[in-house]
């Protein structure tokens, strides 16, 4: 076996196609296919369910893709240390990261990274908490941006405290407080987050023991908005969405000053590629 056919396999994983894979790593499809066959082969079982809307893992495969990626990830820090020794710096850096990160932070992090490290490419995977959990837990990913607390068994740094404000439109009686008791949603329509945050919205609502009836249940944070702004209901989300809130929108304070704390996170901070190190002084240096 051989950490090519790991790269074709977790690549095809990654795109859910035979074709996307070959275009990718400008191979023909053919061997794309043949590499496939070659690992089921060498495993003595089927790795992929292949069909005409593309291509989805077998149990099996699931279990194995772990290893390779496991391999893989190892393979990238022993070339990255080698180029280190050699004074060149290059290499591939994967993170995941959340919609409000990506927006906010991710253009302006990359653009300096890229203008000091050059040959280092960094691959995003966005997704939510329990997406980029799982990447970091599966080895895909060399570390991510995260709500904290997190998993205990993984290496956490701290990086902002995000406050979690109350949105509301200008038809609503609240609209003109200063700040929002807990008690005042009790009874209040409320449209849940789905995306990223809704966990920590749910933690609120826990420690205070309040349960507002849930009208929607939206995952993307410009719908909700849109919707509070139509006044189906009102909301919580972190200051980082909100900063171009429609004028008929107020973002208010929450009672406690409640806030998400944003991190990032990785199984182990000590074994990350030396790419992967670079990027993490380089975040800590452009948000401090």
């Amino acid at each position: 076996m051989s950490l090519i056919k790991f790269e074709i396999f977790r690549t095809v994983v990654e795109l859910g196609s035979l074709s996307k894979a070959a275009k990718t790593l400008k191979l023909t499809q053919s061997a794309v296919s043949h590499a496939i066959a070659s690992l089921e082969a060498d495993f003595g079982f089927t790795l992929l369910i292949r069909n005409r809307s593309g291509t989805s893992l077998t149990e099996n495969g699931s279990e194995m893709l772990v290893y390779m990626q496991g391999m893989l990830k190892l393979n990238e820090q022993m070339l990255q240390k080698a180029s280190e020794f050699n004074g060149i710096e290059t290499g591939i850096v994967r993170i995941g990261t959340f919609p409000s990160v990506s927006i906010q932070w991710i253009p302006l992090i990359l653009k300096k990274f890229s203008e000091d490290f050059p040959l280092i490419k960094i691959k995003l995977y966005e997704g939510n908490y329990d997406d980029i959990t799982e990447w970091i837990s599966e080895g895909k990913i060399d570390f991510g941006f995260l709500s904290l607390p997190t998993a205990s068994s993984f290496d956490t740094i701290p990086i902002i405290t995000d406050p979690l404000l109350c949105i509301v439109p200008d038809t609503h009686p609240l609209f003109h407080n200063e700040l929002i008791h807990y008690e005042q949603l009790r009874n209040e329509g409320f449209i849940m987050p789905k995306s990223t945050i809704d966990n920590d919205v749910s933690r609120i609502f826990k420690k205070y023991k309040i349960t507002p009836p849930i009208q929607y249940e939206i995952e993307e944070d410009q719908a909700i908005i849109s919707m509070v702004q139509n006044g189906l209901g009102i909301s919580i989300l972190p200051s980082m969405i909100l900063y171009r809130l429609p004028e008929n929108i107020r973002a208010i304070p929450l009672e406690g000053n409640y806030s998400r704390s944003i991190g990032i996170a990785a199984t182990s901070f000590k074994h990350v590629s030396p790419g992967a190190k670079k990027l993490i002084q380089c975040i800590q240096n452009w948000i401090y």
